[in-house]
């Protein structure tokens, strides 16, 4: 019999928070799952922990060289058999009710993928914070390709639906022979969505809680390095090759390379400040001022004082 859903986990070095992710997705209510923990050849042990849970509704592939998590992710979809994919990560966890109540809301509304609120736990706490206003969400039924580009800015306060982790039809994704970008460690998500809607996929949202988001420290997510800027950016010209935008697409697409160009000149700024290299700063404030303005920033804030008076 099909799942109603796979869950897709790539895992790496995750021996810690990897049961967890996998337990709290077997609890789903109303709906029948599978789970496909894929092993990014991990150097603790991971994988015997996955494999360890005595469900049959678990299957675990090991890698056999480190690939990413758009690899793993790729490789679990290639098992997969659901009705719909959901993406979880290895130290996140789902509550109950969240599958469920995604693609009923999905389903009534003829959509190929959703999305849900999320709850922000810091490490070492038991409760966290909501990141979206519910009563926000509740007036965006839907996200349009425009507005998921021009939510994903770099280094701006604004609401980033590139933090969601969807749900997304199996059919339509196979259909439109859709995988996730294999040289991105940063971003992969965003890329992945952003194809569904640029294939003409319509992503709802259910504005309840049900995604939580565990942040922990080191994790790749909360450490953002130039050579991910530079993969982001040639990875977003490799999406504007494939995929005809709309005039609004265009336009949020425009304001989203401009920010991650100044994204990419602000760590360059950040690292000559570190170096105390005089020369550094200046050629890159003579070569791009804007990345001077995100010094207001609280790690901006200390990074000045590095100068030299």
């Amino acid at each position: 019999m099909q799942p109603d859903v796979t869950f897709i986990i790539a895992a790496y070095n995750a021996a810690d928070t990897i049961q967890r992710a996998i337990e709290s997705a077997l609890a789903q209510h109303g709906v029948s799952v599978e789970v496909i923990v894929v092993d990014d050849r991990s150097a603790d042990n991971t994988a015997a922990i996955a494999g360890s849970l005595a469900d049959e509704r678990v299957h675990v592939v090991t890698l056999e060289s480190n690939g990413g998590p758009g690899c793993a992710r790729n490789a679990a979809l290639a098992l997969a058999k659901g009705r719909w994919i959901a993406v979880l990560d290895s130290d996140d966890t789902v509550f109950p009710d969240r599958i469920a109540a995604m693609i009923t809301r999905a389903e009534n509304t003829g959509a190929n993928s959703a999305v849900d609120n999320i709850e922000v736990i810091k490490d070492g706490e038991t409760k966290g914070e909501t990141m979206f206003p519910v009563h926000y969400l509740a007036k965006v039924p839907e996200i349009s390709l425009a507005d998921f580009i021009a939510s994903n800015l770099v280094f701006v306060t604004t609401f980033n639906f590139g933090y969601m982790k969807p749900i997304f039809e199996r059919r339509f994704v196979e259909t439109h022979g859709l995988r996730y970008e294999e040289n991105l460690r940063i971003g992969e998500d965003y890329i992945f969505l952003a194809s569904i809607l640029a294939k003409g996929g319509k992503c709802v949202v259910e504005p309840s809680v049900g995604y939580a988001y565990r942040v922990r420290p080191g994790s790749i997510s909360r450490v953002l390095e130039t050579h991910h800027i530079i993969a982001m950016l040639e990875a977003d010209k490799t999406f504007l090759a494939k995929f005809e935008l709309g005039a609004e697409a265009k336009a949020a697409q425009a304001r989203r390379t401009r920010s991650l160009e100044e994204a990419k000149s602000f760590l360059s700024l950040v690292g000559h400040i570190k170096r105390r290299s005089i020369s550094g700063i200046i050629e890159v404030v003579l070569k791009d001022p804007a990345a001077l303005r995100h010094l207001s920033m609280p790690i901006g804030i200390r990074l000045r004082r590095l100068i030299p008076s």
